[in-house]
């Protein structure tokens, strides 16, 4: 019996299938045998693929999912004593359980932001009692890129805060779930907003940029990845049959696909954003500079909304909703929601 396919809506671009090119990647691989837990060509293709986007000095592990790799490269950086500095709206501590506390010992102290980006002087009240035994030791930042508000870092923020890191001893993690994105809106390359401004290590996002499952840990910092096939081992992400996620990312690396995919959601939320500007009741809170929309509307009309093009409350307090667009958001979908919300806002 064939599903009725699932309408697209805003919730978020882990909502959206798996681009035909992927798709067709996966296909392709099915056949034969070939040595498992990333031991394949597959998998050495893939890595090549990162290594011409980031330099041939990276090390590359591939994973399961983004909290997995957000755990495992943080798990590398420390240890139980240390504690990780992030945005209070960072994924590792809002949406990922408790893991990253859970499976690396270490404490998270959040920084409350007004756009969900770090800077030197927001970091500056948690860089104390190193060297003091009754004090967890400071020793990671974590940044998302672009950040869960869906702004975006500039290369020089980031240089900033890594300097800064560095000169303390400690160490800057990115989150790169939506890194395609931030680096289309920057019209940048990938190492010049990693690599190139001081990121030690990198969870690099697939999944919410068309492939299916899987994601990347990407070293800069080649000495944290001493341990990490064990780390990733012991941490349960170690896949056996690796060349079905390796061949995704040999084909999101390959002719700009990554780049295509995100700048289609980008230019979808941009289009989404002008919209509804126009609209009574409609007020966008955050710049639009990645896939993702924030807006305050009224209360009372969220749940009509919802029956039109399903998202995700934001805060319910302020009434602020949270609209994602994806590599196959359409042009169609945007202007069927906007004209139900032009008939149901007043």
């Amino acid at each position: 019996m064939k599903a009725t396919p699932y309408r697209r809506g805003f919730a978020s671009d882990n909502n959206a299938g798996i681009h035909p090119d992927v798709l067709n990647a996966i296909f392709d691989a099915n056949s034969g045998h070939t040595r498992a837990y990333g031991d394949d060509t597959y998998t050495e293709s893939a890595v090549n693929k990162f290594k011409a986007h980031f330099g041939n000095d990276i090390e590359v592990y591939f994973v399961y999912n983004g909290t997995g790799a957000n755990v495992l490269g943080i798990n590398a950086a420390t240890d139980s004593y240390h504690a990780v500095i992030c945005a209070n709206t960072a994924h590792i501590h809002v949406d990922e359980c408790g893991a990253p506390e859970r499976f690396t010992g270490c404490k998270l102290l959040a920084v409350s932001t007004p756009d969900g980006k770090l800077s030197v002087d927001g970091i500056k009240p948690h860089m104390h009692g190193f060297g003091v035994e009754h004090h967890a030791q400071p020793k990671v930042v974590s940044i998302t890129q672009a950040t869960e508000l869906g702004t975006v870092y500039r290369p020089e923020e980031i240089a900033e805060l890594s300097k800064f890191v560095h000169e303390n001893g400690m160490l800057l993690h990115m989150d790169g779930a939506r890194l395609a994105n931030a680096a289309v809106f920057l019209d940048s390359e990938l190492r010049a907003i990693t690599k190139d401004v001081g990121v030690d290590v990198l969870s690099f996002g697939g999944t919410k940029n068309g492939i299916m499952v899987g994601e990347a840990v990407v070293f800069f910092n080649r000495k944290l990845a001493r341990n990490f096939k064990y780390l990733r081992k012991q941490g349960m992400q170690l896949a056996s049959k690796m060349r079905f996620i390796s061949v995704q990312f040999d084909a999101l690396l390959s002719n700009d696909l990554w780049r295509k995919n995100a700048a289609h959601s980008n230019r979808m939320a941009k289009r989404l954003s002008r919209e509804v500007k126009k609209l009574p009741g409609i007020r966008i809170t955050q710049p639009v500079e990645a896939n993702g929309i924030f807006i305050k509307v009224p209360q009372d009309k969220i749940s009509v909304m919802q029956s039109e093009r399903f998202f995700y409350v934001w805060n319910e307090e302020t009434s602020e909703v949270r609209w994602m667009t994806s590599f196959d958001t359409t042009e169609e979908d945007i202007l069927s929601f906007v004209d139900f919300l032009k008939k149901n806002l007043t």
